[in-house]
């Protein structure tokens, strides 16, 4: 079968590319197509945005990612003592509003968000220590993220400058609304043939780490970081092009 496989963060410069076409028939065959050396202990996997056991199988064009173990130790999800779906459950997805997952692991939240969206929660927060991975989250559609050094940084920034970081906040009210996705390639062209919705337009971009300020005939790049500012009735359309499916 014919996959694409994404790496990140450390992975991706262990490989020195970030995105590439194999053949796999299972879950479990990808590492060795890579080429990469000994897999890395604690490696996880999610097929088309999705966590994905071993044993899964895959199918023509299917989109795997390589999530990173975390630094200093690894995550595994076991059937006992502890069944990570049976607890989620346990919260009744259907009637519960936010599913927060806020352990000490970034592995561990960004399985268990893409489990607990699996199971029907109708907005998942994921908090992340380590920034590298966002564009992980980014790219599985996990795109409520809390980043509690990069917040606080920000905020002791913005204090040093004599900036109240509450009035960004305060300025997208009513019906404005922030919206951001992973530019994936059929999405490399100019922003103005991106086809955006009416009463939406590019606030900036973040490549390799640098903010950008784009111009409608700038073209976007596999892998840029797009924040987009819109009317709340366009959530739902812009999701469905850009988030999880």
């Amino acid at each position: 079968m014919a996959v694409t496989v994404k790496v990140f963060a450390g992975l991706r410069e262990r490989a020195g590319w970030s995105e590439r076409e194999i053949e796999a028939a299972t879950v479990a065959d990808v590492w060795a197509q890579l080429g990469l050396g000994d897999e890395p202990p604690g490696l996880l996997y999610a097929v088309n945005k999705a966590y994905a056991p071993r044993e899964s199988s895959l199918a023509d064009g299917d989109e795997v990612a390589l999530i990173p173990p975390v630094s200093g130790g690894s995550f595994r999800l076991v059937s006992e003592p502890l069944d990570v779906a049976a607890v989620l459950r346990e919260a009744d997805p259907e009637h519960t509003d936010v599913l927060f997952c806020l352990t000490g692991s970034d592995q561990a939240n960004i399985i268990a968000s893409l489990v607990g969206r699996s199971l029907g929660f109708g907005r998942v927060v994921t908090k992340i220590n380590d920034p590298e991975f966002e564009h992980v989250c980014i790219e599985l559609g996990l795109e409520d993220m809390i980043i509690p050094a990069r917040t606080v940084g920000r905020h002791l920034a913005e204090m040093f400058e004599g900036t109240n970081p509450l009035e960004i906040s305060a300025m997208i009210k009513a019906e404005a609304r922030v919206f951001s996705f992973a530019a994936r390639e059929e999405d490399a062209r100019p922003i103005s043939e991106l086809g955006l919705p009416d009463k939406t337009r590019v606030i900036c971009i973040y490549r390799d780490e640098k903010f950008l300020l784009p111009g409608d005939d700038d073209r976007l790049k596999a892998g840029d970081e797009v924040v987009l500012i819109t009317h709340v009735r366009n959530l739902p359309a812009l999701a469905g092009r850009w988030a999880a499916k």
